[in-house]
């Protein structure tokens, strides 16, 4: 089994980039082992939403801190970026912060890409561009004079010339079959997320990514198996279930939210479930040792790093409560 990792997922789309900066320090402060951050143009609700952009803020991260893993889960290096800047970007990352630095993708939200005006295309055109993508990033992490010609992806006699001296880990989001068995074919780490039904990690996603990473002769645990965790912990019940009403959009179905770009409409449709709902993506707690329980479920799977979603407003209680109370349970269980 991997080493534990346990780390803080910065909500993007819930506060603005210096609050979050605060946050996250203060998540290396209190014991966490990583912060990822998403990396959207736009949030899931309008009203009092945030989309600080990532790169930037992932640069101020690293200034402002010292020992934590830092990255993005997810960008999509596929429409809004070329692949080749991304690249340059987190090469840059590296070179000031080695072995600190990790690149997650994924294949993008129509939320996202659409208002900048792309086309957005089918789930299979979506992966097929993620590939492409990756072989070219990685290519120019370790080549000069690039000429790479794909079918969505173009260089000629590209070179980044700032290179860390050793690549940056690629993480594959991925809660399908096929992408799921791409990321463990390819990627250096998996990411997905918790509370949805049992038997989709068992029966598809952990059968996917295990088929993966044996096409490329490696087992799980040759991949950083991360899993972003979304937990609600509190010792007031009603404040625990209250505080996921922010996140309400992801508990909309795929059907109910496909083609929504306009947080306005994401916000409308998330605002009209019940708090039950809403809270059903959560593991919602009041009792630290029922709450690790739970936890425990996604380690027993085989995942090893652990990042925790909260979804309240006071995330520097969260932080505290959660370094005092909840990770240090985790790393003696």
């Amino acid at each position: 089994m991997a080493e534990l990792k346990l780390g803080y997922k910065a909500s993007a789309e819930q506060f603005a980039p210096r609050e979050l900066l605060n946050f996250s320090i203060l998540a290396e402060e209190v014991g966490f082992d990583s912060v990822f951050i998403s990396d959207h143009l736009q949030p899931w609700r309008h009203d009092d939403g945030h989309a600080p952009a990532a790169l930037p803020w992932l640069g101020a991260l690293g200034a402002s801190t010292s020992r934590i893993i830092m990255g993005t889960s997810v960008l999509t290096p596929t429409f809004r970026y070329h692949p080749a800047v991304v690249a340059q970007a987190f090469a840059t990352l590296a070179c000031l912060y080695p072995g600190r630095v990790v690149l997650g993708v994924g294949s993008g939200e129509s939320l996202n890409e659409v208002p900048l005006g792309s086309e957005w295309p089918a789930p299979k055109e979506r992966l097929a561009r993620l590939r492409e993508s990756i072989k070219l990033i990685r290519t120019l992490w370790t080549e000069d004079r690039v000429d790479f010609e794909g079918e969505y992806y173009k260089t000629v006699g590209a070179t980044i010339y700032d290179k860390p001296e050793q690549p940056v880990p690629i993480y594959i989001g991925a809660s399908g079959p096929l992408a799921t068995r791409y990321a463990g074919q390819e990627g250096d780490g998996y990411i997905t997320t918790s509370g949805k039904k049992p038997e989709l990690y068992t029966d598809t996603l952990i059968p996917a990514v295990t088929e993966g990473a044996r096409r490329s002769g490696r087992t799980i645990a040759n991949i950083d198996m991360l899993m972003e965790v979304k937990v609600s912990f509190d010792h007031d019940r009603e404040r625990a279930m209250n505080d996921t009403r922010f996140w309400g959009a992801l508990a909309l179905s795929p059907e109910e939210k496909t083609g929504v770009e306009d947080p306005m409409e994401m916000q409308r449709l998330a605002d009209e479930l019940p708090v039950e709902r809403t809270a059903s993506r959560f593991i919602v707690s009041t009792d630290p040792e029922e709450h690790v329980a739970r936890i425990q479920a996604y380690i027993d799977l085989g995942f090893n790093h652990l990042v925790f979603h909260a979804p309240g407003p006071d995330q520097a209680r969260f932080l505290e409560v959660y370094g005092k109370e909840i990770l240090p349970r985790l790393r003696h269980a």
